[in-house]
């Protein structure tokens, strides 16, 4: 774990040097797809055991699996569970424990869409 965390110091340095003049933002991607920006002007990064602070944002490493800086804020939102698949087309919404989900923004994840003619799939990053 600790040649991890001195690798990733490492490249960190190496990247946050080449990323002062082309981007401004650092994203983390999660193992659940999910994408985090944290302004580069804002990047302070701290590791205290196995949890990652980057700026106000903090992450448990092993959920994490890459990071990137990019130009424009990648973060990624929700989808509202009182989506319709066609016009008047009723969709229900559930999580893969079976419970359905309140109308407004669906955090990140994969559910089950019922709809009057078919069920589906589907993962919010």
């Amino acid at each position: 774990m600790k040649k991890i965390v001195l690798l990733f110091l490492v490249m960190m340095g190496m990247a946050a040097a080449h990323a002062e003049s082309q981007y401004t933002y650092l994203t983390f991607e999660t193992t659940d797809g999910a994408r985090i920006s944290v302004p580069a002007s804002q990047l302070k990064l701290t590791i205290s055991g196995t949890t990652l602070t980057a700026g106000s944002k903090t992450f448990t490493l092993t959920n994490l699996s890459k990071m990137y800086f990019s130009t424009t804020d990648e973060t990624t939102t929700g989808i509202s569970a009182t989506t319709t698949t066609a016009p008047g087309e009723a969709t229900e919404i559930y999580d893969l424990n079976g419970r359905k989900m309140a109308d407004g923004k669906l955090p990140s994840g994969v559910y089950i869409v019922k709809t009057k003619d078919r069920t589906y799939k589907i993962t919010v990053r």
